[in-house]
């Protein structure tokens, strides 16, 4: 091997300030397109079973004993995205039906 094709302690520094620099970049555009995503704060009956893992009935129990906030359109119900987060908080607070 030739002397000019060994790697250095300072060329691997280099190389990790660069990728670092680079994923600080990818971090940055990932965040500014999660920005200009829509928000939603009411979720369908179908995500909520799976992001639980629960079945149809167990949410009703959530639904009925005003665990989670719920609103009935057009025959769907749609469940508050924030309460079903707060189901994994100690501080659960108690609605009623809707």
């Amino acid at each position: 091997m030739m002397m000019s094709e060994y790697i250095t302690k300072d060329d691997l520094r280099q190389f990790g300030l660069v990728m670092m620099d680079d994923f600080r970049k990818i971090i940055e555009e990932s965040k500014k397109e999660q920005q200009n995503k829509p928000v939603l704060d009411w979720l369908k009956s179908r995500v909520v079973r799976k992001l639980l893992d629960i079945s149809a009935g167990s949410l009703q129990n959530l639904r009925v004993t005003g665990k989670i906030r719920f609103k009935k359109v057009l025959g769907s119900y749609y469940y508050s995205k924030a309460d079903i987060m707060n189901l994994f908080n100690d501080k659960q607070p108690t609605y009623g039906t809707a």
